[in-house]
Parts: C-alpha cells; structure tokens; sequence
C-alpha cells in the first residue's frame, strides 16, 4: 500500500480526495495522511517513516511548499514531492524543480491528470527503494566486511547508481524565441528577465499540457521531451500550441520595447540515451537526453524561420495522416554527413 502526504491548508481538499480517490483507498492502494503546512508535514515524517510521496501546495501559513522541499533530504532522501498548487507561474515552477520536486500540477486540479502523476511518482519511488535494497541486502558482504566499510561502499554503489543509463524512445522538442538575444542589448536586465520568464511560462504550460517533461532551458531556448503513448503527436500538438499561444500573448512589457515574440521549433523523435550526466564529484548532475535524435532536432530548430516548426521525414511518413506538412526539400544540417529532408508543420 503506498502512503500519500497531503500538505495544504484548503480544508475542502481532504474531503475531495478522499472521495477522488475512494476506490483506492477501499482497495488499500493507497493511503493518505494530511498536513496543514511544511512544519505539521516534517512532524509527521518522523512519526510516519513509512511515506512515499508528498503532494504539497507552495503558498500556506507557517512553513510553504518551496521552503519544505529544502527539508525533505535530510527527513527522507527516498521521498518525491509533487507541487499541487495555482502558482504555476516560471518562478514558482523552477525553483520548486531546481529544489528536488518531481512534478508540478495546476490547481484547480484535475483528478485524473494528478492520479497519473501519482503513479508515476509512485513508480520511480519504488525503483529508488529497489536500489537501496539491493545494495543492503548483500548478506555476503555483511557477513565478511566490516560496517563501517560495508557503509561506505553502499554510499558509494548507490552514487554509482545514479550514473546509470538507459536507452529510451520519445520524441525531442526544441523551441527557441526569435530575436531575443537582439533586446538584451538595448533593454535592462531587469526587463530582459522579465519578458523571458513571461515567454517561457508560456511554453511550460504548453508542454506540460500536453504530458510532456521540460528537460532544461538554454539561453531563450527551451528543450522538452515527450515518452509513451502517442510521443510524436503529443509532441507537434504541444509545438503548435506554443506557436499560437506566443503569436498571441500581448503582454505590455513585451510590446512597449516593439519586441513582437515568434519562436522557431525543430521536432525529432527516436531512440535516445537517458541518464545523469554531469559530474559526480562535484555533486552536479543534470538528468537528461543526449544522441543523435536530440542534435537533429536542434539543427532543425537552428534552421527553422521564426513561425516554422520544422521535422524530419521519419516524422512526416508516421504523422502524415494526423497533421498537414509542406516539404521543403533537402538540408544540409550541422554534423550530418548527408542531407535531411525537412518538413514544416502547418496548422
């Protein structure tokens, strides 16, 4: 049965998922708990040790939702919090991710979207815990090696474990805002951040709209991935979604320096290694998508007019029947030896 910390102080909230998620709790699959603030959730973590994940609000009397999540490695370095909040601007988002939270849900929520999100948490929980059983299961270590040894090489396996990799199919989105970088030079910084935030919040809502995982920001530019069911078309649906919603977005603060936002969006799919890259020394690590699937849809994006989203012809041949395509002949990408033949997405 998994244990479910619910932080918020909605007094309504307990009664609605109590009833959202009846069924569950009568097949005893899931249990919950309820706290009205971080200070009460940290008091239960230590009576309750036993807790898999947290789905907290950010904005609560006493302690918030991003000041808990700076508390949850040193109560529970196995426990995933997933933010349920109405704060889903930029700000809130990324820092609620840069602090360890595992996924971010809008109020008011939708129920089936957060059981989702549940499971998936749930299941990447359980594979944190299977790792850390298998190492201190090793009875044949524990019987010939010292404990303090024996401490020290599962700290050191479970770090190796981080470092894994896998082989994954999905569909890579890069999305990048034309012009930006020309405003930096004439505009302040504190505009600068300002307007870019206020495009990319726009481009995470898409994204995340349509089950898609923003893999990292880069500059003005932005890389999502999607996986599962569908990748491909979820994929084009959430580019196109992005490329109207910036055609539309009139914010004041965007338009006073004549700045009129597009984007230029490159969409490739295929396998693709998965895994922490970075430094394991310096604690660093970014999980994320490298190979050949990611470069392409980079150099797509690199070619792409602002207003194109732009894929190559293995998108075009499993697509075709879902979406309209103009072909735009052979280009020569970066790093390819030999042509690609593109096609833009049309509305």
């Amino acid at each position: 049965m998994a244990k479910i910390l619910v932080v918020d102080d909605e007094a309504d909230l307990e009664a609605l998922i109590r009833q959202k998620f009846r069924k569950k709790i009568r097949e005893n699959t899931y249990s919950f708990a309820f706290a009205r603030d971080g200070n009460e959730a940290l008091a239960a973590l230590k009576e309750q040790d036993d807790i898999d994940i947290i789905l907290t609000d950010i904005n609560m009397p006493g302690m918030d939702g991003l000041t808990l999540l700076t508390k949850l490695p040193e109560a529970n370095p196995v426990i995933k919090a997933v933010m349920v909040s109405a704060y889903g601007d930029m700000d809130n988002i990324r820092t609620a991710m840069n602090r360890g939270a595992f996924d971010f849900v809008f109020k008011p929520v939708n129920f089936d979207d957060l059981g989702t999100t549940i499971e998936k948490t749930l299941q990447h929980v359980e594979q944190l815990k299977t790792t850390l059983r298998a190492i201190k299961e090793n009875d044949i270590l524990k019987m010939y090696v010292d404990e303090n040894v024996l401490n020290f090489m599962t700290h050191q396996e479970f770090e190796k474990s981080l470092m894994d990799n896998e082989t994954i199919e999905g569909t890579v989105v890069f999305v990048d805002i034309c012009g930006f970088t020309a405003i930096t030079e004439h505009v302040g910084a504190d505009s600068v951040v300002k307007m870019l935030n206020t495009l990319f919040d726009v481009i995470v809502k898409e994204i995340i709209n349509h089950n898609g995982h923003i893999d990292k920001f880069m500059g003005d530019a932005v890389m999502a991935v999607f996986k599962g069911d569908y990748h491909i078309d979820r994929a084009i649906d959430a580019a196109l979604a992005v490329k109207d919603s910036i055609t539309r977005i009139a914010a004041a603060d965007l338009s006073e320096h004549g700045f009129e936002p597009m984007v230029s969006i490159g969409v490739n799919s295929g396998e693709m290694i998965s895994g922490n890259i970075g430094s394991a020394s310096l604690k660093r690590l970014d999980y994320t998508v490298i190979g050949d699937t990611v470069n392409v849809a980079q150099r797509l994006q690199s070619v792409a007019k602002p207003g194109q989203i732009l894929v190559a012809e293995h998108i075009y041949e499993q697509a075709k029947q879902s979406f309209g395509f103009k072909a735009l002949g052979s280009m020569a990408l970066k790093n390819k030896a030999q042509p690609v033949a593109v096609y833009e997405v049309l509305e």
